[in-house]
């Protein structure tokens, strides 16, 4: 049916009245909204958000951005909810995440006015960022405290990345230093590079589950991410840098304290030195560019290559060749502008730099500070500087800080807020199995009832410290809270002349060498590197690559190495290898054993055993001792392979099954010979023990 305007046009009568004009416009509107209404419910879109966007911008948006209309409309829906939750703000019914970080001292200086930052944190779901280079194997105390308020940031739904610098590492940040760095090789950047993506990675899943602890559900909108700088430095033409940044006052770089410091104490800024902020503010520009991220958080040392990163992106910015991207990277208001802030250098209440432990770092990776030792260290810290430390490196409400401290004043002996703190670190750090185990471990050494024992070693501690093979039972599913320790030592010549297999089982990564062999068949396992075109290239050292591991022949395997000493190795998502290649020699003077080594199994020791007891040089009850020892292992490996098959057979049984078969393992003609030949061998000499003892004991009477 036609609208009333075009059957009043339609039919020729002349001008139409203002009331018949005005149905009709209101006709076509409502048609119009009916339209929109209809096509918003097929769509499943809100009624907040269809109001935002019309059907054909939505489609047009979508295909202009290579993304479904879904997301758009998720985007909006986040958007409203940002909104709204700014207006409570504004109102005083929500806290601001900037006065909760000014209220518990994570701000020093900032780059951009407290009261900007705050209202840009008000109104915009921003992007943060905290950048980390891998000078060592491992984060370490120090590296926590400006991550703190990101991972805050990230429970409150803003955008938050951590950055790896594999590129800057190889230049060295001259930072409060007089000396330059020393210069890392390959493989101690590739090893750095791979342990520390690694630990963020586990980090940020410890601050999922302690986001979900402290009652934060996660949102659509939420963002996180890991970023490696090597990701656009190696395609970076160092021409581009200099026309886009070359714009920047070499003057304002002199004027740094860092730069006047080396030149006069020092030997002098070296030009890798001199560009390097400018290298990490290019950084900030990528991430600026490419993710919206808008604001840099760093160490209290970082201030000026913030102030530096600013720069850099406003002379990016202003030396954009295209117009229109010009305008849309624009700074129209000063909420547009980069921002940035520092943490406070934290240093205990005797003036020591927090984070040292007689003169060494404490880390964050677990098995170079353990559980225990890192627990230890926050129960250790001075009475007056706890309140601070739970303020800053836990994400306890103040309202239950405040009750702990009442509960440490009533008796400060408990060291009740200590215990909490070491728990809370450990948790986020390690895990909060981890945190469980370590803080029992303490109650047991330090309480002062009888009886207190520290638990023995685990038998897979036991097996690690034996051969140097971080060893997993084969049953158990590795997460990022139970991963083995990565470092691993092998010889050459196990490397460059055996099969991928067992290079896999030796590094502990399977069960035996022919579950190595599937594992490759099936591609189950990784290698650093990059294979293509039957060409394998090692793996870049400053970027974390795999490549799936084939049943190549043995010297394919050297090309993955980096410079020739090191392979890093990977199954699943958090069981990665970190090989060490030593020599032949040096791997028989650390006194080192891999599974699967030759000459080391059941059948050799036997051997050794009988020779020794044939010649005299081992007692029979050492032997008795050895063998007893051997089976004892045998016996745990049985029960270990029948939680395997066990654990593989649930859920593929019908009910009332039997389950599965096991059948006795077979001995070799060759083991049951020897056993036979070591056991009468051993039968003869306590025989002839025996008959001595009496003949002896026959002179005594006489």
């Amino acid at each position: 049916m036609a609208s009333p305007m075009a059957l009043l046009v339609g039919r020729g009568r002349g001008p139409v009245c203002r009331s018949c004009r005005i149905a009709a416009i209101s006709h076509n509107y409502l048609a119009r909204e009916a339209q929109r209404r209809s096509f918003a419910i097929a769509k499943g879109i809100p009624k907040e958000v269809f109001k935002k966007i019309s059907p054909k911008r939505l489609e047009k948006q979508a295909q202009e951005r290579g993304v479904p209309q879904k997301t758009i409309v998720k985007e909006l829906e986040a958007q409203e909810a940002w909104n709204a939750r700014a207006k409570e703000i504004k109102l005083g019914k929500q806290y601001n995440l900037w006065d909760l970080f000014e209220e518990r001292g994570y701000v020093k200086d900032t780059a951009g006015t407290r009261a900007t930052i705050r209202e840009l944190m008000r109104t915009r779901r921003i992007g943060a960022y905290v950048g980390v280079d891998p000078t060592a194997p491992s984060m370490h105390i120090g590296h926590l405290l400006p991550l703190m308020p990101l991972f805050w940031m990230y429970m409150h739904g803003y955008k938050a990345f951590t950055l790896l610098g594999g590129s800057t590492v190889k230049i060295g940040d001259p930072t409060d230093r007089i000396k330059d760095r020393e210069p890392m090789d390959k493989a101690a950047i590739a090893m750095n590079v791979t342990k520390i993506h690694y630990q963020m990675k586990n980090i940020w899943l410890n601050v999922e589950i302690q986001a979900k602890r402290f009652g934060y559900q996660r949102e659509w909108a939420w963002r996180r991410g890991i970023v490696n700088n090597n990701a656009w430095w190696n395609k970076q033409p160092l021409l581009e840098v200099l026309k886009r940044a070359g714009s920047m006052r070499v003057a304002e770089m002199l004027s740094r304290d860092t730069v006047k410091r080396k030149m006069t104490e020092g030997n002098g800024v070296s030009f890798a030195e001199f560009t390097y902020p400018i290298m990490q503010g290019w950084d900030w520009w990528e991430l600026f560019r490419q993710l919206g991220i808008q604001m840099q958080i760093g160490g209290s040392d970082q201030y000026g290559n913030i102030v530096t990163g600013i720069d850099v992106i406003k002379a990016v910015v202003d030396s954009e060749p295209d117009p229109q991207e010009k305008k849309k990277l624009g700074f129209k208001t000063p909420l547009d502008e980069p921002v940035g802030f520092t943490v406070p250098l934290l240093t205990d209440s005797s003036g020591a730099k927090f984070g040292k432990s007689a003169g060494n770092a404490v880390w964050l990776d677990k098995h170079m500070t353990s559980s225990f030792d890192l627990y230890g260290y926050f129960v250790r810290r001075p009475d007056a500087d706890v309140e601070q430390l739970l303020k800053l490196f836990t994400f306890l409400p103040s309202s239950e800080i405040a009750g702990i401290m009442a509960q440490q004043a009533e008796d400060p002996s408990k060291r009740v807020a200590h215990h909490r703190l070491a728990y809370e670190v450990v948790s986020l750090v390690h895990s909060e199995q981890d945190a469980q185990a370590a803080q029992q471990q303490h109650q047991l050494m330090y309480s002062k009832g009888p009886g207190a024992v520290i638990p023995p070693p685990t038998t897979t501690a036991a097996a690690e410290a034996e051969t140097d093979v971080p060893v997993t039972p084969v049953s158990a599913k590795i997460t990022h809270q139970n991963a083995p320790k990565p470092n691993v030592k092998l010889p050459r010549s196990l490397i460059f002349g055996k099969s991928i297999g067992r290079i896999l089982y030796a590094a502990g990564l399977c069960e035996s060498s022919s579950a190595g062999h599937r594992l490759a068949t099936q591609q189950g396992a990784y290698i650093g590197g990059i294979y293509s075109e039957g060409a394998a290239v090692s793996m870049n050292e400053a970027q974390v690559t795999w490549t799936p591991v084939k049943l190549w022949f043995p010297q394919e395997t050297q090309r993955y190495l980096i410079d020739d000493r090191l392979l890093l190795l990977r199954r699943g998502k958090h069981n990665v290898r970190i090989v060490e290649v030593v020599s032949d020699e040096e791997y028989a003077r650390l006194g080192l054993k891999y599974p699967g080594q030759p000459n080391t199994g059941r059948l050799r020791a036997l051997r050794e055993m009988l020779q020794g007891l044939k010649s005299g040089k081992t007692k029979p009850e050492e032997v008795r001792r050895m063998m007893a020892e051997e089976e004892e292992k045998e016996r745990k490996e049985e029960e270990e392979e029948m939680r395997r098959l066990e654990m593989q057979s649930e859920g593929q049984n019908a009910p009332g099954d039997g389950g599965f078969i096991k059948f006795p393992k077979e001995k070799s003609p060759e083991l049951s010979t020897l056993e036979k030949q070591l056991k009468e061998l051993l039968d003869e000499t306590r025989t002839t023990a025996k008959a001595e003892d009496k003949a002896k004991k026959g002179e005594a009477s006489f």
